[in-house]
């Protein structure tokens, strides 16, 4: 068996690795990578050696901020960002989990102010048993990740 890449490289841009299965799609939503001009190549469900299962996002011509980073932490906490120079890794981003988040996602309670106002939408992330919450601001609901929608 011949060792194949399932995923072209880059020249220039950021590679985010390592993404828990099934959250590319809401990271693609949380970094608006869906309205974005820049080419992005995304793998789901592809095998790892190290996951078994992972998803992969790749975003050429663009470099993540760190605040982006920290941010993917709430969906993946495991996922490596690397940003690629002529298509080597120039720097891994380091991650940490936020303290806060502003106005990326909506609230899952429905008598939640932010639904009938204007409002930016902030959540405190907390680590609670080695699962990531997100807590409400505003009315002060425990939510996990999977409950939270990234607004579109």
């Amino acid at each position: 068996m011949s060792e194949t890449l399932s995923v072209t490289a880059i020249k220039n841009g950021t590679v985010i690795d390592h993404i828990d299965p099934g959250q590319a799609l809401r990271i693609i939503h949380l970094l608006s990578l869906n309205i974005s001009a820049d080419q992005i190549t995304i793998g789901l469900n592809l095998i790892s050696k190290s996951m078994n299962r992972k998803d992969l996002i790749k975003i050429e011509t663009r470099v993540l901020s760190n605040q982006e980073a920290n941010d993917i932490v709430v969906f993946s906490p495991h996922a490596t960002i690397n940003v690629i120079q002529n298509f080597k890794v120039t720097n891994k981003i380091k991650t940490r989990l936020p303290e806060t988040m502003r106005s990326h996602f909506l609230c899952p309670n429905p008598t939640c102010i932010t639904h009938g106002e204007n409002i930016e939408s902030l959540f405190f992330i907390a680590l609670q048993n080695k699962k990531i919450r997100l807590i409400c601001h505003y009315c002060e609901n425990q939510f996990d990740r999977d409950q939270v929608r990234v607004k579109i």
